[in-house]
């Protein structure tokens, strides 16, 4: 049935997600956490394309919920980048040229680079200062093999149930929502503070 294949596939990504998930460095999201507080007063841009850029547009809305000067890259009014800004940059493959140009241009301009991506080799990760290895889709091993059909398709065999970028996708926005109770924790913020930040004209 449609509906049981539904619940097969997502506890698969469930699976995957946990496991992208325990594999990030604590040792760099340490370090993105300090960079955040140090840059509490400092103008941060946040950038991705496609679904990247949806989950950095999720982020940037929880930091600007914790009082953060943030800005989406392609937005009208956003302002221009300057020295010591920091810049977060969201790449899977680490390549998506509209990515690198804009970092390139910020690198020039002596900002700060973040970047997230699952291949730290990549043209995104030697232009970062900073950067928290996300993995994504995980490739076919012997042990996956002896697992069914749903799992076996998720785990690269396969591709329709996660095409592209999604495990990526997935565990970043799980990994970036996980930093925010500890930003706020660190910067002694309430969720009534951040409600009041809230959108109210919705």
């Amino acid at each position: 049935m449609i509906g049981s294949d539904v619940k097969k596939s997502s506890s698969v990504l469930i699976e995957i997600v946990s496991k992208n998930l325990s594999d990030v460095s604590e040792e760099e999201v340490g370090k993105c956490i300090e960079l955040l507080l140090s840059r509490r007063d400092k103008e941060i841009f946040i950038m991705g394309a496609g679904r990247s850029g949806l989950v950095g547009r999720a982020f940037a809305l929880r930091l600007l919920h914790l009082g953060y000067k943030v800005h989406i890259l392609g937005e009208t009014l956003m302002p221009s980048v300057s020295k010591d800004d920091l810049v977060i940059a969201i790449s899977g493959s680490g390549s998506t040229k509209l990515v690198i140009t804009a970092v390139e241009a910020a690198k020039r301009v002596g900002a700060t680079i973040m970047g997230i991506t699952s291949y730290p080799d990549s043209s995104l990760g030697k232009l970062s200062d900073y950067i928290l290895q996300v993995k994504g889709r995980i490739m076919p091993t012997k042990e996956a093999n002896g697992r069914d059909y749903f799992a076996r398709q998720i785990l690269g065999l396969h591709e329709p149930l996660a095409p592209l970028g999604t495990l990526f996708e997935d565990t970043c926005m799980i990994l970036l929502d996980a930093m925010i109770p500890v930003l706020m924790s660190k910067l002694k913020i309430s969720e009534e503070e951040l409600g009041k930040r809230h959108s109210n004209i919705e």
